[in-house]
């Protein structure tokens, strides 16, 4: 055992900081090898992460989880409100408001307190004898593993270097694509001020959102709240008054099936579990004799029965009819939710489903299937890697589409923001697929095409903003160049669990993800490969002892459904049991996903 080892975690956000909180908890036996813990921050403010720090987003951007809802840290964002100053909430637009635990605040008030997290952690490392030294404003553009295991060296922007003897990757979010401001098309709203007129200026004209997301609708309020004021009115009823000069302002949606949100509900357990509906050992016997887990089989065994009985609590017995027919699976379902929350008109669709939404959550009536197969997924997700190719194709082309309109839920306040401007004539919708024109013929504008139905259409905006969210980061732009080169990371893979003709029968785009090693063939599903502890996978097919990576848009092929600062938590929390369990010697180390993960291998090499 090294008694002396200097740990590196590379970024600052919420995994990072839910990484110091569990590796807190396990001080005083860390605290036996571990000396030393390094942190690099490409930004100048540290503990808050991307979408929460001043830099990126806007007052007016709301989080979607509220106190109650978040893991624990040193203390609750509710009371961490409750007990700051006047200036410190007028700040926050919280001046006179009456802090609640079930409520969703703004995405800086969430940094804020995230801030304050970080810093209470790191001073209690310090006090349990682990020094923490932070690099603000130092971006590490490369990682090289040392030959013989002797360490890895960290290269930062300055071209200075740092060896380590442990490195945890925690980057966050990263966008691979670039502005183009000429012609007033930007690959991500972030940072939101690049969107924002200038003072007393204003934007009128259309502006266009690929996507119907609550990143959409961070766009929507800054420029909104820039644009007019929104007045509640009796029986809160919410109006949108547009500023003089404004009159051509309108933001138009374009979502592939026309469909906004599902609305924030109430939870009657709004912690996720990964091990709820069923425990490590029923995960293991899903498992069949290629050693794959079949969706089919998980969706058979496991969520039928937990959605059956949450039906019940809801009281939908046509739902419950429905799951007892055996021919009424995943697909099945998915496809009769998404057709109840389908409407002709989105916005007529949420003012009907405000009147449920608010009975949740004013009145606390829980909405048991929406809270159960997020449980559901979340199980499936950090078992992922045993699925086949087909499965997670099938996964992200029916079922994650549905999952991130349910689950990303819209508070309250801000499916109010939304119907005040549609009904203001200031928001609407455009249903169909989209793609940026191939040739810009008009300068200053950004030409898509849609696609609605093999109809296909063109629409020109002076501002179109890419707000489809996160995407896989791709092996060519992992942001460690010599890692890449070495061999030391590959991309994540999935093999085929069928025929040959399974993988012929792909559409063209999906046949460049296929690739053969070896005999086998295989499926890039996105993003980078990891073992069950977040060790990096090298080319060899061996993790890493060295080199952690919990970075969500690296490791999102792998883990498809982490999302969420829960997700921070429990992926943290299973990197550092794994760690505490290599330090007491426990040979091999173990832990609920590595034991599954552990047993696929063998029936793979069989």
């Amino acid at each position: 055992m090294n008694h002396n080892e200097h740990l590196a975690i590379i970024g600052s956000g919420a995994s990072s900081i839910y990484l110091l909180k569990h590796l807190l908890d396990q001080a005083p036996l860390l605290a036996l090898q571990v000396s030393r813990i390094s942190i690099f921050e490409k930004s100048r403010l540290t503990g808050m992460g991307m979408p929460y720090s001043p830099k990126t987003t806007d007052v007016y951007n709301m989080s979607n989880i509220s106190s109650e809802e978040l893991p624990e840290l040193p203390v609750t964002l509710g009371d961490w409100l409750r007990s700051q100053e006047p200036a410190v909430l007028k700040a926050l637009n919280l001046d006179g408001v009456k802090i609640s635990d079930s409520e969703v605040y703004s995405r800086l008030a969430l940094g804020r307190y995230l801030h304050a997290q970080y810093q209470t952690l790191i001073a209690r490392l310090g006090e349990c004898g682990i020094e923490i030294m932070e690099h603000p404003h130092c971006e590490i553009i490369d990682v090289q593993d040392q030959p013989n295991g002797e360490g890895v060296v960290l290269t930062t922007v300055q071209g200075v270097m740092h060896a380590f003897h442990r490195v945890i990757i925690a980057t966050g979010h990263y966008w691979a694509g670039a502005d183009k401001p000429q012609s007033g098309y930007y690959a991500s709203p972030w940072p939101i001020s690049k969107l924002l007129p200038g003072e007393g200026e204003h934007h009128n004209h259309a502006i266009g959102t690929l996507g119907a997301s609550l990143s959409a609708f961070d766009v929507i309020s800054s420029l909104s709240h820039r644009h007019g004021e929104f007045i509640l009115q009796d029986k809160g009823k919410m109006i949108f008054r547009p500023h003089p000069g404004t009159e051509n302002f309108k933001i138009i949606m374009h979502a592939g099936h026309g469909l906004l949100p599902h609305l924030q509900f109430d939870q009657e357990k709004p912690f996720r579990e990964i091990y709820r509906h069923v425990d490590r050992d029923g995960m293991l016997s899903l498992i069949d004799g290629q050693g794959f887990l079949r969706i089919g089989t998980f969706f058979e065994k496991v969520c039928r029965p937990a959605l059956r009985r949450a039906f019940e609590k809801d009281a939908m017995p046509e739902l419950v009819v429905a799951l007892d027919d055996p021919q009424f699976g995943l697909v099945e379902f998915v496809e009769k939710m998404t057709d109840k929350h389908d409407y002709s008109n989105a916005f007529d669709g949420m003012a009907h489903e405000m009147v449920e939404a608010r009975n949740s959550v004013l009145n606390h009536q829980p909405v048991h299937w929406k809270e159960v197969i997020d449980d559901l997924m979340y199980t499936l997700n950090f078992h992922a890697e045993l699925m086949p190719a087909e499965d997670h194709l099938l996964l992200h082309s029916k079922v994650m589409p549905f999952l991130m309109n349910v689950i990303a839920a819209m508070p309250l306040p801000s499916g109010n923001t939304l119907l005040a401007l549609y009904h203001a004539g200031k928001l609407d919708m455009v249903a169909g697929r989209v793609r940026i024109a191939d040739e810009q013929t008009e300068q200053g504008m950004t030409t898509i095409m849609v696609d609605e139905d093999g109809r296909e259409s063109s629409m020109s905006y002076r501002m179109f903003i890419d707000c489809s969210g996160q995407k896989p980061l791709e092996l060519e732009d992992y942001p460690f160049p010599s890692l890449v080169k070495s061999g030391a990371v590959r991309k994540a893979r999935a093999a085929f669990c069928g025929s040959q003709a399974v993988a012929d029968a792909l559409p063209q785009e999906k046949k460049e993800h296929l690739f053969k090693d070896g005999d086998g063939l295989f499926y890039h599903i996105g993003g980078i490969d990891i073992d069950g502890t977040y060790r990096v996978i090298g080319s060899d097919g061996k993790p890493n002892p060295r080199i952690h990576d919990i970075a969500f848009p690296h490791t999102t092929g792998i883990r498809p459904y982490s999302y969420g600062l829960q997700a921070c938590s429990d992926t943290s929390a299973i990197l550092v049991r794994a760690w505490v369990e290599e330090i007491k010697g426990a040979p091999p180390v173990k832990n609920d996903i590595v034991e599954i993960t552990e047993i696929y291998e063998k029936v793979q090499a069989a």
